[in-house]
């Protein structure tokens, strides 16, 4: 693992959360009570608290305020995790009744994976649909049976975008969610759309990273790198990137000898993301820290200024959404491309406010 050159937050935070997956640990990561204390906060807002409770919860620190507050959220998650369960149950009864099928992705599909789900909180539930059943699935989830069932229903995914719909279904694989059969994506089609979403969306979420740390540690030796890779040189330079990530920020292993040796995250890249753990919170990312639509400022054009340097865009994102690819290379041009990209979409009638 990477060693911190000084106590950011975003380092102890790195610090902390390494290895917080295991069932096993028993020693006090490697902070003081005052620097546990700092990024209690963080871990908390960040979706990070039941995950942080774990990683104390057989050590000495396991008493202390901070720690408490911790226990607490992971008591409530514990709750909540069978809630999202039980709602993912009924989801996917609906559809079977309905002959539709449906792929889970994210959620539960991950939460599964740590030794107990709580420690894995998550808000929608994230479903790809083929674009023929499109209709009937969201009609579906527009009945009085899964109103209560928050989902984000997808014909087609960016992250997945080089593989075809019939060739994901035709990987996936099911499991059973209580006293239903869920369909979720073959684990190396997963990795490669959790590594993917988590440097889209600037890779802000620490808990994003530790998702790729849990399934890199225990992956088994018949994981299928080539296909997770897949055939595109950029989407390839994307997943090896967060691998790199992984081991670098979480002494996350790799199986694979020659899979490690490509998997080297540039250290602007790892810088940045240390930079983006500072402020783990949704609110101070894109685009939710922007103050108003940009095309408000054509009619009141006071503090367009300071909006404009808000939205100056993440290296990390610019980097997806120019097409771009992880390297040595600082990230201007990309970032450039980014704010071209988002004015030609101002200027198109019938778009969405940059």
């Amino acid at each position: 693992m990477q060693m911190r050159s000084n106590s950011s937050h975003g380092h102890l935070v790195a610090e902390f959360l390494t290895k917080s997956w295991t069932t096993s640990l028993q020693t006090k990561p490697d902070i003081s009570d005052s620097e546990f204390e700092k990024i209690t906060p963080l871990l908390y807002e960040s979706g990070a608290a039941a995950l942080g409770w774990w990683r104390v919860r057989n050590t000495e620190l396991r008493g202390t305020p901070s720690a408490e507050l911790l226990h607490q959220a992971f008591r409530l998650l514990v709750l909540r995790a069978r809630t999202h369960e039980t709602r993912t149950e009924r989801l996917f009864r609906l559809f079977r009744q309905a002959s539709i099928d449906v792929i889970l992705v994210k959620g539960w599909a991950i939460a599964r994976c740590y030794p107990e789900q709580a420690l894995r909180p998550y808000g929608d539930i994230d479903l790809l649909v083929r674009p023929l059943d499109f209709d009937r699935a969201w009609r579906i989830l527009q009945s009085e049976d899964a109103r209560d069932c928050f989902t984000d229903l997808n014909p087609r995914m960016f992250e997945l975008d080089d593989r075809s719909i019939e060739d994901l279904f035709s990987r996936s694989q099911l499991l059973r969610c209580a006293e239903e059969n869920v369909r979720v994506l073959a684990v190396e089609d997963h990795f490669a759309l959790l590594s993917i979403h988590l440097l889209k969306h600037g890779a802000w979420r620490p808990l994003w990273l530790c998702d790729l740390g849990l399934l890199l540690d225990g992956m088994s030796s018949d994981f299928d790198w080539d296909l997770c890779l897949g055939k595109d040189k950029r989407r390839r330079n994307w997943i090896l990137s967060a691998v790199g990530l992984a081991r670098a920020l979480l002494d996350a292993s790799i199986n694979d000898e020659a899979i490690g040796a490509q998997a080297n995250a540039p250290p602007w890249l790892v810088e940045g993301v240390l930079k983006n753990w500072e402020t783990p919170f949704a609110g101070s990312h894109a685009p939710h820290h922007h103050r108003a639509p940009i095309k408000s400022y054509l009619r009141r054009p006071r503090g367009i200024i300071g909006d404009l340097t808000r939205r100056w865009p993440d290296p990390i994102l610019a980097t997806i959404s120019a097409n771009g690819m992880f390297a040595h290379r600082r990230r201007v041009r990309y970032q450039i491309q980014n704010c071209v990209q988002r004015a030609a979409r101002l200027l198109l009638p019938g778009t969405e406010p940059a």
